[in-house]
């Protein structure tokens, strides 16, 4: 196994030297892509997808390097890089250059591989996308994420729709079926929709699977053709659907490892028309097996437990297998080797020795090799006599290779040979090898411009005649009959035509245009002389076969004559229904790989070694329902024998049934034994568990042990941290105290100053108020002596004006005392402005006593706050030098 490591490389070659796969596992190159930094690491590859030619594939890692290999030019090219991880690939669009790549941030982008330049950006998702599906024209894409699907037009890259889903069901797949305009929606609660691409409209519903078998699906596979959906899930049933039916026509139990099905993939094959029989399946174990889902075989498996697989991609035309592995790097299969066993072809029977043109041969010169020819011996020495020969034997051989070579590169003689050794035709390429030897010319206009005629009123009633259950089977077989009688009008009357044509419609039911053209090749070869007596049977054809059993075997054919069994009871029903009724699948295509690989009169060899194998039972058959019986009832002619046979089958069986009575008894005493065995492995097992649970009690106990001293610990460390916190806080409260100490000392001293302050202004103010109160006195004084002595100088002049007037008029006494009325007034005026003056000198020393006073009282008050406050703070240091202790004890 060769191995690539892409580095920092841009570009290079796959491969140094021509690989070869080893059909054990199959592996072309082992690709992983590491980083040069001083520690390297491996960058994992998340995702890889091929194009619509196959031989090319791109890869992409987590860190959003995108890769494309070119498998047959053994190149490889760093395309883009993105900066983040994709999710999802496509690489089949319409423009071969282009594709998509699904980013982390929910986006969609197309670059081209050849200019390495954006394309377009779509935007919409709001989750990460982990699915694109490109519709067969390569024009429309669908994203797919948990909670939404996009359908995207890729000529213009705008959204044409959106698939709006319930909150409570998420979308598990939603993709485009093969060849079709079908899109099929998958979510999680197994519902499965068929929609229409154009207009959405809603074409069908699956049912839901059985409840015996029901799974929820996780991944799905549909075949080339878009006929069968493959669905599995977490458990180790694979479903298999019916597109066409809308049914589950077969469930399949895969090996007891498979616990889960992670990924499903048909194989692709060339020959197959589209209805692939090989699906791989990866389960949970990362290894990849393919099986066949007819006949439930394990073809062959990739990856390993060591090496297991995360997922896988089968190139289109089914040549290679690339799977990312669970250690990140990239591997890439070849189908070819894995399948070389299976397809391996039989040994060559003819060995040719010949020889070369000389005069004299040595025995150097003989040479053997495989050819299709016949057995050539080595010529006398007569150089004439040899080239005469050889002349003549190459033209002998050119005309049978003529003859014999088929198309498609086969040889007839080569397929005989084939045939006689292994008796059948290998399945997988049977219908390729009939294809070849009836050399069908596929001629889709002729055999669409029979179709277009519709269904043949001869065989509209088919259904009443022949109730087939299919109703799919029923319609090709319509399709095919009324082909032929649009063909040639006499099939329209031919009644055994049904028979004669159901076998191959049953085998080619989803090509009908082989089928035509196989029944037509049938008829036309093998049954052209059926007609000479039509509508009667061809007595013709029964006549020779009734000659040839008479030359191989006169007893029988006396004894049919004896009973009067004509060849039209004991041959016509085998040829009209081509031995369909009385062979079981396997024989009848056995039989027909020989009828089409010999002359035509082969079917009537095999009508007469029929009647003559089954000689025995036909012998004791005398009445004529018998015959019929034998000859018309379904089954085959080799599990028919005579009562002699019987009887020893019977003899035989009883031998066998008594073998297995013995058998029996020695598997019950067997399993005696081996219940002995597992009641004592059970008593151990007991023991076992009791001892574990004693190891247990003491594995519990100790582990309580360790996590008291654990838990003690935990309290002498929260004790510790504790007894730290505490000094750290006595720590603080001291340097709070002294702080405040300093402090209240440096207030003290602020309020001593005031105090001094205050008492150099009391001072300053009481000498202030002494002086004003003398500068007032002084006023007073002055005032009042003013005013006494206005007052006795009036009442002098009063008294003096007084006695001179009296003395003058009595009359005027009167008028005096009038007179003196005003002047007692302005005395009592004057009185009264002296009293004033006495009560504004007495209100000025009241209020000077009482700013005294109250100077008095503020710098005592000041001075007994800031004793109180001294107490307080003093106090308060006390109490808060005393709490750490008292946590402490």
């Amino acid at each position: 196994m060769q191995s690539t490591d892409l580095g920092n490389k841009e570009s290079g070659k796959i491969w140094h030297r021509k690989p070869t796969p080893a059909t054990r596992d199959g592996i072309i190159v082992n690709i992983i892509h590491s980083t040069s930094d001083s520690l390297p690491k491996i960058l994992r590859f998340l995702n890889v997808a091929f194009d619509s030619s196959g031989d090319r594939l791109m890869a992409g890692d987590h860190q959003g390097n995108i890769y494309v290999f070119e498998l047959y030019g053994n190149r490889f090219n760093l395309v883009q890089r993105t900066a983040q991880a994709c999710t999802a690939l496509a690489f089949n669009l319409r423009r071969k250059s282009e594709f998509l790549v699904a980013l982390a941030d929910y986006s969609i982008k197309c670059f081209d591989t050849v200019t390495k330049e954006l394309v377009s950006w779509m935007r919409g998702h709001e989750s990460s996308v982990f699915s694109i599906s490109v519709h067969a024209s390569g024009r429309y894409a669908i994203t797919t994420s948990s909670d939404t699907a996009q359908l995207w037009d890729l000529d213009t890259f705008q959204r044409k729709r959106k698939l709006n889903i319930r909150q409570s069901v998420d979308i598990q797949k939603v993709f485009f079926l093969p060849l079709s305009n079908t899109i099929l929606s998958c979510f999680k609660d197994n519902s499965i929709f068929a929609w229409e691409c154009d207009t959405l409209f809603c074409k069908y519903q699956l049912p839901a699977p059985p409840e015996s078998s029901s799974i929820l699906y996780k991944v799905f596979a549909v075949t080339r053709d878009g006929r069968i959906l493959a669905a599995g899930g977490k458990s180790s049933h694979l479903h298999l659907w019916c597109l066409e039916a809308k049914q589950l026509f077969r469930i399949i139990q895969m090996p007891t490892k498979v616990r889960a099905i992670r990924h499903l993939e048909f194989l692709p094959d060339s020959f197959d028309a589209g209805s692939n029989q090989v699906l791989g399946v990866l389960s949970q174990d990362g290894i990849m097996r393919f099986i066949n889902i007819q006949t439930c075989k394990l073809l062959f498996e990739i990856g390993s437990l060591d090496e297991g697989i995360i997922s896988s991609v089968i190139s289109p035309h089914g040549r290679y297998i690339a799977s990312i592995m669970e250690n990140g790097s990239l591997n890439i299969y070849s189908v070819q080797a894995l399948t070389q066993e299976i397809n391996k072809p039989p040994p060559p029977l003819v060995k040719v020795i010949e020889d070369l043109p000389k005069s004299k041969l040595s025995s150097s010169d003989l040479k053997m090799k495989v050819t299709s020819g016949r057995v050539q011996r080595p010529a006398k020495s007569r150089e004439s006599k040899i080239q005469t020969r050889i002349l003549k034997q190459d033209l002998n051989d050119n005309f049978e290779n003529k003859e014999n070579e088929l198309s498609d590169g086969l040889n007839k003689k080569r397929l005989q040979i084939l045939l006689k050794g292994y008796g059948e035709y290998p399945t997988k390429y049977r219908m390729f090898i009939w294809r070849s030897l009836l050399q069908l010319p596929e001629n889709h206009t002729a055999f669409s411009s029979l179709i277009d005629k519709g269904i043949h009123v001869a065989f509209l009633n088919l259904q009443e005649k022949y109730p087939i259950k299919s109703r799919k089977l029923l319609r090709v077989l319509q399709r095919t009959l009324s082909s032929l009688a649009h063909w040639s009008a006499i099939f329209s009357d031919t009644p055994y035509l049904p028979l004669l044509a159901f076998p191959f419609v049953k085998l080619f039911q989803n090509n009908q245009l082989i089928c035509f053209e196989v029944v037509a090749t049938l008829i036309i070869n093998w049954c052209q002389h059926w007609f000479e007596y039509f509508p009667n049977p061809p007595i013709n054809i029964l006549t020779m076969i009734e000659n040839v059993l008479a030359f191989h075997d006169k007893q029988l054919l006396q004894h049919f004559m004896d009973h009067n069994i004509t060849s039209q009871l004991y041959a016509w029903p085998l040829l009209e229904t081509v031995f369909s009724e009385v062979l079981t699948r396997e024989e009848w295509l056995k039989l027909f790989d020989n009828v089409f690989s010999n002359h035509p009169s082969f079917l009537l060899m095999t009508v007469v070694a029929y009647n003559t194998c089954s000689r025995a039972p036909l012998l004791n058959c005398n009445l004529k329902d018998d015959f019929e019986i034998f000859i018309i009832t379904s089954g085959t002619v080799f599990l028919r024998q005579t009562v002699e046979d019987m009887q020893a089958e019977v003899d035989q069986q009883r031998v066998e049934d008594e073998a297995w009575y013995q058998k029996q008894e020695l598997l019950r005493k067997a399993e005696e034994t081996r219940r002995e065995m597992l009641l004592q492995e059970e008593e151990k097992i007991i023991q076992q568990r009791q001892r574990l649970a004693a190891v247990k009690r003491e594995l519990k106990r100790k582990e309580m042990h360790l996590q008291d001293a654990a838990r003690r610990r935990f309290l002498k460390h929260q004790q510790d941290q504790r007894e730290m916190e505490l000094r750290r806080l006595d720590d603080e409260i001291e340097r709070k105290v002294y702080m405040r100490d300093q402090e209240i000392a440096t207030t003290a001293k602020d309020l001593e100053m005031r105090q001094l302050e205050l008492e150099s202004q009391k001072r300053l103010y009481e000498k202030w108020e002494e002086a004003e109160g003398k500068k007032f006195h002084l006023r007073s004084e002055k005032r009042a002596s003013a005013l006494s002595d206005a007052s006795r100088k009036l009442f002098l002049e009063q008294e003096l004006s007084d006695a001179l007037e009296h003395d003058e008029n009595p009359l005027k006494e009167e008028a005096l005392r009038f007179q003196r009325e005003p002047v007692t007034t302005s005395c009592l005026t004057g009185t009264s402005q002296l009293s004033d003056i006495s009560k504004t000198d007495s209100s000025s020393q009241i209020s000077l006593n009482r700013r005294r006073l109250e100077w008095d009282t503020t710098g005592q008050d000041l001075i007994e706050k800031v004793r109180n406050l001294r107490q307080r703070l003093t106090a308060q240091a006390r109490n808060r030098c005393q709490t750490p202790h008292l946590l402490a004890t």
